[in-house]
């Protein structure tokens, strides 16, 4: 009785894991797809907003881009940009791969919303309080971006992402790109170079770094995107329409097939 039990209880085991596999590849995917749209979309939404604003007051639009990223908290668009910073943080934190990543990913949302919550001193350089948050600010920004940096790198050759060249290597070139902006930001902030430019280098390299990171999640996610239709409670939701259909006798358009009577 107690085998006969267990062998009857045994699909409804499999459905139960295949389930809660289908839910967190989808979860993981989410998650992805969430901090790539965050990364593609804020460098370019932070001086749209400023530009829109401007419009709307009724002004020319001209300071539209801050000195940096991190200036636009001073513009039209800080809401967006603590908001979106915030985001990106939680996103980061409750991201779950594996032990390593989930250990980095925590320490790189945690920078996120330090950036957020310590914003960078005015452009007129601000009083003693708001250098000392600056400094905090500062520190959080390079964590981050290096954080980005090694995650992608970490993430090239972590277990199932390896195998997948088209899913590996974005996060090889946006690891580099990230470590190679972050170089050129450096230099240009201390030869000051560009900073009488209508888009800084300081703000080309950090909207460069961010996409980079963006985009190679966003890639992480459709690659994840397209093993969930493997699943095999996506497997049965297709098996399920395709029964459907034939009950209808094939495929909408097509009518039903002649038997060979009629041929």
């Amino acid at each position: 009785m107690g085998a006969t039990d267990g062998s009857a209880a045994e699909p409804l085991r499999r459905g139960v894991a295949a389930q809660k596999k289908d839910q967190d590849a989808r979860t993981v995917m989410r998650l992805r797809l969430g901090v790539g749209v965050i990364g593609v979309a804020l460098p370019l939404a932070l001086p749209a907003g400023n530009w829109i604003a401007a419009r709307i007051d009724g002004r020319t639009g001209e300071g539209s881009w801050p000195g940096s990223m991190s200036g636009s908290y001073y513009t039209s668009t800080r809401d967006i940009f603590v908001g979106a910073l915030c985001a990106l943080g939680i996103f980061l934190v409750v991201y779950r791969f594996n032990r390593f990543n989930d250990i980095l990913g925590t320490i790189a949302g945690a920078c996120a919303l330090g950036v957020a919550l310590f914003p960078t001193a005015p452009g007129a350089g601000g009083d003693g309080s708001q250098q000392t948050v600056s400094v905090f600010h500062q520190v959080f920004a390079v964590a981050l971006l290096t954080a980005m940096a090694a995650f992608c790198l970490f993430m090239y050759g972590a277990p199932g992402i390896k195998d997948r060249p088209y899913a590996r290597r974005p996060y090889l070139v946006a690891g580099v790109l990230i470590l190679v902006f972050m170089a050129l930001a450096a230099v240009a902030a201390a030869t000051k170079v560009g900073d009488d430019w209508l888009i800084t280098p300081l703000y080309l390299c950090e909207w460069l770094s961010v996409w980079s990171f963006g985009f190679a999640w966003t890639g992480a996610a459709l690659s994840l995107a397209a093993d969930i239709d493997r699943l095999s409670r996506t497997r049965a939701v297709v098996d399920a329409v395709v029964g459907w259909l034939r009950a209808l006798g094939g495929p909408p358009g097509r009518g039903k097939p002649r038997s060979p009577e009629t041929v």
